[in-house]
């Protein structure tokens, strides 16, 4: 147990490190934000780029994984969305919100480094797949009911044509395929060039915690029990659970990709949770649901490396 404590505690420091900074007033919002733009613009694409050049194409993208984790999470998003559509009498909007905070991981901000300790470099593959399945499937999936429930038919299509227009522009998106065109065409990165792409991407991990722990800063939870901890127990728990079933049911996984799918689905909401929230009226319910599923995270990450651990799936 001591020693997963300490894959665990540094990471969560360096999240309360950020949450200092901006309490104290050291940092500003503004200048928090200006590094998470840097994590997202610049660590994130360079850190895809350089797991993807590293070894040969075949050995990174395995169909059965995305098969596996796109299975585990639309079957938590289908889940969440019945939950509160069918059972709980909630409006479409607010039902496909709450949906995305149980399926949809911050892969980049506390998926991949919480991995990265774990696994080691596989978890930038790993990264680069499951950015994929999120940005390609459950978000826009996500936006695009909740559009619909706004009864706001014109700006379904307006959305669909907004969210194919943002992951064009989606800088993981692009570092991605920069990576393929690169390992398909077997082009040799300079070395010099390939350093300082080496450099960002050891910055990637550090920064996105701290950054997180910023982002949690003047977040609040007020009497919405229910709808927060039904999406972080979604989120924390049947999130993982779903996975590690789609895992076992689809074969020729590699168990090492294994333990890291479950890591990434283990890790709290997507950062933009909040802002997504609010557009379709739960910024309180998404702000808290936030701030509550990262501070739990802290021991559900530690349950599932135990868990992991006592199964044989991982060595440490």
């Amino acid at each position: 147990m001591l020693t997963i404590l300490g894959i665990t505690t540094p990471i969560f420091l360096l999240i309360g490190l950020g949450y200092i900074a901006r309490w104290s007033g050291i940092i500003q919002r503004d200048q928090m934000q200006g590094v998470g733009v840097f994590v997202l613009y610049c660590a994130l694409p360079a850190l895809v780029i350089r797991a993807l050049t590293q070894q040969p194409l075949e050995d990174i993208f395995k169909l059965n994984y995305l098969v596996a984790y796109g299975l585990g999470s639309i079957a938590v998003f289908s889940g969440g969305l019945l939950l509160c559509l069918k059972r709980q009498r909630q409006p479409l909007n607010a039902s496909a919100m709450q949906a995305l905070g149980m399926a949809a991981s911050n892969s980049g901000f506390v998926g991949y480094p919480v991995a990265a300790m774990v696994i080691g470099s596989p978890a930038a593959v790993l990264l680069a797949l499951n950015m994929v399945i999120e940005n390609l499937l459950i978000i826009p999936a996500a936006l695009i009911l909740a559009e619909m429930g706004s009864h706001q038919g014109s700006s379904v299509w307006k959305t669909v044509k907004h969210t194919a227009l943002s992951l064009i522009k989606n800088p993981v998106l692009i570092g991605l395929l920069v990576g393929i065109s690169l390992a398909v065409s077997h082009v040799q990165i300079p070395g010099p060039l390939f350093k300082a792409i080496d450099m960002l991407a050891d910055a990637a991990g550090p920064a996105a915690l701290f950054v997180i722990g910023g982002a949690l800063f003047g977040l609040q939870v007020k009497g919405m029990a229910r709808d927060v901890g039904q999406i972080v127990a979604g989120k924390l728990l049947f999130h993982p659970l779903a996975i590690f079933i789609a895992f076992y049911l689809v074969p020729g996984i590699d168990p090492l990709y294994m333990a890291g799918a479950l890591l990434f689905a283990a890790a709290p909401l997507i950062s933009i949770y909040p802002l997504l929230g609010q557009r379709y009226g739960l910024a309180g319910v998404s702000a808290a649901a936030l701030l509550v599923a990262t501070i739990a995270s802290f021991f559900t990450l530690s349950l599932i490396i135990w868990l992991m651990t006592m199964s044989g799936l991982m060595t440490f």
